[in-house]
């Protein structure tokens, strides 16, 4: 359901057609969660900068390195959906909150640790993991979030002014990780991040967002998280974007993971050189965010995501075989740039293809593929470089991305946005004098159609299918009667009266259409016949 907030009275005289990219900085309140994800971002990057510095001194060995962002990665794998679940269905000022609390305590820890000389390489991975489940807990939630501060118009600039976010981020927090590293020590990174991951807490505190229960009731996370894998499994522009960032990630991680071992590399490499490179990434994706607006009008979506896939890959190239930092730095620019262009696009391909009730689960997944990828390529190029060389693992993963990219646009190619997602209420959800308490409900509804036009309707309502699905149904069957090839009846399941009436706010223009186009097809003198039981057997099992 959607809330609203004080604030919004103050941005409704802001333009919605102001499609400038720095037009969502216009609404006060996207500016002071901004602000906020900005420092979440920072303390990202001093604890991962932090980390890997520290994992290098704690061993050599190239996989225990490569781990770090294995576990970095992880938990984000393994908690984003219900994590996104969570965000969907509890007060997400609240649930933000919290989760930034969560990362000033696990990075407590971890100064506490090197304070006392207890840390050894396996427990540095379990509280970056640990770090990792307050990442899990913050995306999808902060993801749902920002479809409310602006009007969707607005929401690519939006995605890209989080991007620009993320990249100051990665520029300062090296930065500043790297200084204090090179003059005080991993100690003080860990403290620094504490400190601001509570700064961050108490802005979020400031947001006077109100929370407005749904009038069904909180809906159970198990159904939750259910609902939002078949929303997405259902919906063939979701999966394709899925796809391609998954393999974005999987062969791009490679630099990131290694880089530490890339910069000792270098000609006189060493935490300077790993922070200079970092910041280089950073710089890059700032840069071409200006280009986003323009390129999007230029190029497809598959293009776009093609290019930028070329171009990391020709950038993981160079770097892979220079030997020389002024070399390095322009390549890693490069690099940011692809980065930016690539993530950005598939992330607001993500958001556009996702209503408002699903966002953050949709989300969720969107992130699990991103971390899921991440860590699964760090380890298997982890150990490509431990088996070869730090060169060879960077070199084979940029073919690979270029390579499976190109295959995915041949074979899953997009065919952009072709259903309206705008909610609607045509649909009203039925009445019933005593509705049941327990028990599976199946709805049947009667279809007389002209038996030479049967293939056609079989056809259509596939589409039904998978519109009944995401909107959370159990099944979805379509039978024919034996004796009158003309007569269909669609069955659908739902596990309860009130998730029955869950799927009648979920209701989009895009559904309407398909209403009328499947009763384009019905020859009956009146309207389907629609009609509601209780399945006994639930009653008796469940």
């Amino acid at each position: 359901m959607p809330e609203s907030h004080p604030d919004t009275a103050r941005t409704r005289s802001i333009p919605d057609d102001d499609l400038s990219p720095l037009a969502p900085f216009r609404r006060p309140v996207f500016r002071m969660l901004w602000t906020t994800w900005l420092m979440a971002n920072i303390c990202m990057w001093m604890s991962d900068v932090a980390a890997a510095w520290m994992m290098t001194s704690l061993t050599a060995t190239p996989l225990w390195v490569a781990l770090v962002q294995t576990a970095a990665s992880l938990p984000v794998f393994l908690l984003g959906l219900p994590s996104g679940a969570l965000a969907d269905i509890l007060d997400r000022k609240r649930y933000f909150l919290v989760t930034q609390i969560w990362v000033a305590v696990v990075a407590s820890l971890l100064s506490f640790t090197i304070f006392l000389d207890v840390l050894s390489p396996l427990l540095l991975l379990v509280l970056i993991f640990a770090n990792g489940i307050g990442l899990a807990m913050r995306w999808p939630v902060f993801s749902a979030i920002v479809p409310e501060l602006v009007p969707r118009s607005q929401l690519p600039a939006a995605l890209a002014l989080n991007g620009v976010s993320m990249n100051i981020s990665r520029i300062v927090g090296p930065l500043v990780a790297g200084a204090l590293i090179a003059s005080v020590g991993s100690v003080w990174v860990f403290l620094l991040n504490a400190v601001l991951s509570l700064a961050a807490a108490v802005v979020i505190t400031r947001w006077r967002r109100q929370h407005k229960p749904h009038p069904l009731g909180r809906e159970r996370l198990g159904s939750a998280m259910r609902i939002g894998l078949q929303y997405v499994s259902q919906s063939y522009h979701l999966k394709g974007v899925l796809v391609r960032i998954s393999i974005f990630f999987f062969t791009s991680t490679a630099l990131v993971a290694l880089l530490p071992l890339v910069a000792r590399g270098l000609h006189g490499g060493g935490a300077g050189t790993f922070t200079l490179l970092l910041a280089a990434m950073g710089a890059g994706a700032i840069v071409a965010t200006a280009f986003l607006p323009q390129l999007r009008r230029q190029l497809s979506r598959d293009a776009l995501v093609l290019s930028g896939a070329a171009l990391q890959s020709v950038a993981m190239l160079v770097i892979a075989f220079t030997p020389y930092t002024w070399v390095a730095v322009p390549a890693m620019l490069f690099a940011g740039a692809a980065w930016i262009t690539t993530a950005n696009t598939l992330s607001v391909s993500a958001q556009m293809g996702l209503p408002d009730w699903v966002r953050a689960r949709g989300m969720s997944m969107y992130q699990m593929s991103i971390m899921g990828s991440s860590a699964a390529g760090a380890a298997v190029w982890g150990q490509v470089a431990t088996l070869g060389n730090v060169h060879l693992s960077v070199a084979l993963a940029a073919l690979a991305g270029v390579l499976a990219m190109a295959v995915v646009n041949r074979v899953m190619p997009g065919h952009g946005m072709v259903e309206d997602l705008t909610p609607s209420t045509v649909f009203k959800a039925p009445q019933a004098d005593a509705p049941p308490a327990h028990g599976h409900v199946m709805v049947m509804i009667e279809y007389k159609v002209d038996p030479a036009r049967a293939e056609e309707f079989r056809a259509l309502m596939q589409e039904s299918r998978r519109s009944r699905l995401r909107h959370g149904a159990l099944s979805w069957e379509l039978l024919q009667d034996i004796s009158d090839r003309g007569r269909f009846v669609e069955m659908i399941e739902d596990a309860s009266w009130t998730d029955h009436l869950r799927r009648f706010d979920r209701v989009t223009a895009g559904d309407v259409a398909l209403r009328d186009r499947k009763l384009a097809f019905h020859i009956g003198e009146s309207p389907p016949l629609v009609t509601r039981s209780v399945m006994e057997t639930t009653l008796k099992t469940g």
